[in-house]
């Protein structure tokens, strides 16, 4: 299939396929679907390196929705792996929206709540498995898969899976699941972790890189903000959402704590609706938030980078780094929130002092720099707390020892500084 398809129609696709296509508003294929889709009809094993919002997960969706074809015996044919209950979701809400004219049968599995439901759920029969490794392997341990009719594996989000610690449960995984088949991998990334393991399971793979790994998406404007301190970023956060035509905002932020305290003062202040997500949520909680996102029925879904992969909503205007990732990769996929299926975006980034050698690092992984802007004169610049202080030098420091085992450190030479010899308070006492 050439580079100039224009349609899905050129597709070897049934026509409930394409009825779905249409019904869903896709016209054109994306750059990933075009290479991607024959190759996998063809029965190739494949390795697909692409951002997020560029349309992978309909690009092995519908030809494995092809393979599948029509419901069949009551044992999985085909496996995807995901690494969050968000992402499960968002792929098997795609495959009943691709799948809605067949009559295959889809099956989430997920932790954070019982696997009662699930369990009795696959007793009903499944053609096509959605699960976080964890819960596939609690269930398959238990007794309740059976998987000697599996035909297909896929790997959505491989680079995650592995900064997860994923890599013991899939071992495992390709030990119980029947060694002829079909692998498909795919991964926004493509770090030394995911080379090594398509090297262990694909069997000469085509690969599929539609954008150099870890580029930012090309519709998102991108902007960076020196901010010294906390209490500076939530003033300009305040700014930000006043001020600023903001009209479906996702805000990340590092940790728990600070995706809570930011989710409260953006209450306080009635600058919502707004709702927060994090692994401390329950299920439904979550599942609730994020549907109410995508409804439009919220202006702010604050989360740390447990959903930066598991949210599909086409109409993000504004993503919000309140803090910057230590994990780089997690940057490309949190802005990838927004500017997807071809609309624009924004993402805006703060960044005190120790976070600036982040950003560094980030741009050498997207190879391109990222527009420093100068904060509004409204915004209240205040000054840091010494506590705050204390804590980005300390962190800088960190991360410097990581490059250079022999640094010493801020507070090392501040010592050295500070230390004065003893003085001496007695005089020698001469001979007698």
């Amino acid at each position: 299939m050439s580079a100039e398809t224009e349609s899905f129609e050129d597709f070897r696709l049934n026509r409930q396929l394409l009825n779905a296509v249409a019904d869903l508003g896709y016209s054109h294929p994306t750059p990933v679907q075009v290479k991607s889709i024959p190759l996998i009809l063809a029965g190739h094993d494949v390795m697909g390196i692409a951002q997020t919002g560029t349309g992978k997960t309909a690009a092995y969706v519908l030809p494995l929705l092809m393979k599948v074809k029509y419901r069949q015996g009551d044992d999985p044919r085909a496996l995807i792996l995901a690494p969050t209950r968000e992402l499960v979701l968002q792929i098997e809400d795609n495959i009943k929206s691709l799948g809605v004219y067949t009559d295959l049968r889809v099956t989430a599995l997920y932790g954070g709540i019982g696997p009662k439901t699930q369990i009795e759920k696959l007793e009903e029969g499944v053609d096509i498995l959605v699960a976080t490794p964890g819960r596939f392997m609690d269930i398959y341990l238990k007794g309740h898969l059976h998987l000697k009719a599996l035909k297909t594996l896929v790997l959505d989000e491989a680079d995650k899976m592995m900064d997860m610690g994923f890599m013991p449960q899939i071992r495992k995984i390709l030990e119980v699941i029947p060694v002829k088949r079909q692998n498909l991998l795919f991964s926004a990334t493509m770090p030394e972790k995911v080379v090594k393991l398509s090297e262990e399971f694909l069997e000469f793979p085509e690969v599929v890189e539609i954008t150099p790994q870890a580029t930012a998406v090309e519709t998102v404007e991108q902007e960076l903000y020196e901010v010294p301190n906390l209490k500076t970023k939530i003033n300009f956060l305040t700014w930000l959402l006043d001020h600023r035509h903001l009209e479906r905002v996702m805000i990340f932020t590092r940790t728990k704590a600070t995706a809570d305290n930011v989710f409260k003062y953006i209450e306080r202040k009635e600058l919502g609706p707004v709702r927060v997500i994090h692994s401390n949520k329950g299920q439904n909680s979550r599942i609730n938030a994020i549907n109410e996102f995508k409804d439009g029925q919220l202006r702010i879904l604050v989360s740390t980078d447990v959903s930066a992969r598991g949210i599909d909503v086409s109409m993000v205007s504004h993503v919000i780094n309140f803090d910057v990732p230590i994990i780089y990769e997690d940057y490309v996929h949190r802005i990838g929130r927004t500017g997807r299926a071809r609309n624009e975006g924004v993402a805006i980034t703060f960044a005190n002092p120790a976070e600036m050698y982040h950003i560094t690092k980030i741009e050498k992984i997207i190879r391109e720099s990222i527009p420093v802007k100068k904060l509004p004169d409204a915004v209240e610049v205040v000054k840091t707390e010494k506590s705050e202080q204390i804590e980005i030098e300390r962190e800088i420091d960190r991360f410097r020892r990581r490059e250079d085992p022999g640094f010493k450190g801020a507070f090392h030479e501040k010592k050295k500084v500070f230390s004065t010899p003893k003085r001496k308070t007695k005089k020698k006492r001469r001979g007698r």
